[in-house]
């Protein structure tokens, strides 16, 4: 008889640790069904609206979808508003939303002022450290990290080439000194131009309603034009590339897409593969794998030479075999 009680207590014994690896199994398989299935909610806050921020977030947007997320999105453009600009990053935060993507320095600026909780993600920014986004590229800190839009050897190259192959002396830069992406650009030009027989005839804006007039302003002083990368401009860059065409003046554009709306030739990266980086750091967040602070500031690879064969057309510009550009489509 006591055989038989231990032989059942043995069957018993073994029928619950059998329901319990079963019972965990199906707890697994739950929980990974649930990581799966999981949707989040991804604020986008934009400054304005231009073919380079515009590629970004379409960058960003297919890194998300070839990891496989459930994504919705709360998108947002405050088309140049400094206002609308921190009503957005304000109600962005009250959204609950599980990430930011901030495309441009202001709308960065924005959200990490309203939220250091809240992990975010910016690119087409240009100096990270300058505008208070991050400790360093190296080590951001906090809950901010992304991809910087300025390879450190655009505005040398850009510079060298104006005075080097199309004979600069005078150059026309039109820019808004209120965006600090901006202001650490032209910092960087006066430090260039330093060591160079180059001058830089300065056209400050507010809006982008003020370009034609500051374009307007710089004919018969300079030789040549150098839009830096900057919201304001590049949001009327046509105003620009009228005038340059009616003058034959020949005028370098901080990225490619500015190539392909007129300007003359650039030094610069695709921002679609910028926003893809982005948006890869993103689902690292989303998904656990790494913290903001964790995730080092990315610069853009493969820089190119890109020239406009129509601009240069236009202006009366031939050109050189030995420049080895590419043309642009």
């Amino acid at each position: 008889m006591k055989n038989y009680w231990r032989k059942m207590a043995v069957v018993v014994f073994s029928a619950a640790l059998l329901l319990s690896a079963c019972g965990g199994e199906e707890k697994k398989g739950s929980s990974e069904k649930n990581e799966e299935t999981k949707k989040y909610k991804i604020g986008v806050t934009q400054i304005v609206e231009h073919p380079s921020l515009n590629a970004a977030f379409e960058g960003f947007k297919k890194a998300i979808e070839d990891a496989g997320l459930d994504v919705e999105y709360l998108v947002q453009n405050a088309q140049n508003d400094n206002s609308a600009n921190t009503t957005i990053a304000t109600n962005l935060v009250n959204s609950n939303v599980d990430l930011i993507f901030a495309n441009s320095t202001p709308s960065a600026q924005a959200v990490a002022s309203a939220t250091q909780e809240i992990p975010i993600v910016f690119t087409s920014v240009t100096d990270a450290v300058g505008a208070e986004l991050v400790k360093s590229l190296e080590s951001p800190g906090g809950n901010v990290t992304g991809t910087i839009d300025l390879h450190p050897d655009v505005i040398p190259q850009t510079l060298t080439f104006l005075k080097e192959q199309l004979g600069a002396k005078n150059v026309g830069m039109i820019f808004n000194s209120g965006e600090q992406n901006a202001r650490a650009q032209m910092d960087k030009v006066h430090e260039v131009i330093k060591d160079m027989d180059l001058n830089v005839v300065e056209a400050p804006v507010a809006t982008s309603a003020d370009v034609k007039q500051a374009v307007d302003s710089l004919i018969g002083k300079v030789d040549s034009l150098y839009i830096i990368k900057d919201n304001t401009v590049v949001s009327a860059l046509e105003s620009v590339t009228s005038v340059a065409y009616d003058n034959k003046l020949p005028m370098m554009v901080g990225e490619l897409d500015s190539v392909k709306r007129g300007g003359l030739a650039a030094y610069g990266f695709n921002y679609h593969d910028l926003g893809y980086e982005t948006g890869q750091m993103a689902v690292k967040i989303l998904k656990g794998e790494s913290k903001a602070s964790e995730l080092p500031v990315q610069v853009p690879k493969n820089l190119k030479f890109v020239i406009n064969e129509e601009t240069a057309s236009k202006i009366g510009l031939e050109i050189k075999e030995e420049w080895k550009a590419e043309l642009s489509e």
